[in-house]
């Protein structure tokens, strides 16, 4: 009887699982068909993969544009990590009077949209370039560092650390540590499903980065996947079968940082400490 009644629930999933997925499965089968038959509406997979993938690779620099993603993702992910953990933790296990009032001031910057404030961060940069053209304009340094971490972020770690049991760290103090010492040998290990679900997040938003890279970013050998994908969408008649064999080899990356981590996802956005 119970399970009866449960038919309409479990119906009504498959039918939302099957809308969620539906999109990835037609780009996975126009990656194997031709332009003409994906602007025709083909929904069955065809035998054109590996033209596509040849086309590709001919047309653009698939491997540079992937190895630059690569390069700023993978940074931003690590210094990402770092940085917001230690802000959370200190946010949440050290006492001040004025920290609360420096966290409020870091959650309301979450209201202001990048858009507003990438006029005055491209000017910065382009000043910059002048004396350090290191991290000036069109390098992988000026895409990072206005990215690197977020208020989200930090709020995420502080959130995780109320659930971190304060005791093992008065422990570790009695036994000598310092607190660099508690932060990376009590504080880190403990709090991996968190750190887990942050490389996660950080990860794939990092690397699906658009608007920035796209101004900041001004030669073909710095540009990133996104804005590949991008151009090879602006031209006056776009092959279709190219674009989603980009598009596939561009969600390689994230859907395999994804699934080594997933067991460590849900575990690590509730909270949890194992």
């Amino acid at each position: 009887m119970k399970s009866l009644k449960r038919t309409p629930i479990y119906l009504f999933l498959t039918l939302a699982a099957g809308v969620s997925i539906f999109p990835f499965l037609w780009i996975l089968s126009s990656a194997t068909n031709k332009s003409i038959d994906v602007s025709s509406g083909r929904l069955l997979p065809g035998s054109n993969l590996l033209n596509n993938f040849r086309n590709l690779t001919e047309q653009v620099e698939l491997g540079q544009a992937m190895w630059n993603s690569a390069k700023i993702s993978v940074t931003t992910t690590l210094l990402a990590l770092l940085i917001a953990s230690l802000a959370g933790y200190g946010f949440e296990i050290y006492r001040s009077k004025a920290k609360d009032i420096v966290f409020n001031i870091l959650l309301l910057s979450m209201m202001i949209p990048f858009a507003a404030i990438m006029v005055p961060l491209f000017q910065m940069f382009a000043g910059i370039s002048g004396f350090a053209p290191a991290i000036g304009i069109n390098t992988i340094a000026s895409v990072i560092l206005p990215t690197f971490t977020t208020a989200f972020l930090i709020f995420y770690f502080r959130q995780s650390s109320k659930m971190f049991p304060k005791d093992m760290l008065e422990a570790g103090r009695m036994d000598g540590l310092s607190e660099w010492g508690l932060f990376f040998r009590i504080y880190v290990p403990t709090m991996k499903t968190s750190y887990a679900a942050g490389a996660i997040i950080t990860f794939m938003s990092s690397w699906n980065n658009y608007l920035w890279p796209l101004v900041v970013l001004q030669t073909p050998d710095k540009r990133t996947i996104p804005l590949l994908i991008s151009n090879l969408g602006s031209s006056y008649s776009p092959d279709y079968g190219i674009i989603m064999t980009a598009i596939v080899v561009s969600t390689l990356p994230t859907a395999l940082v994804f699934f080594l981590m997933q067991k460590h996802f849900v575990a690590g956005m509730v909270g949890s400490v194992k």
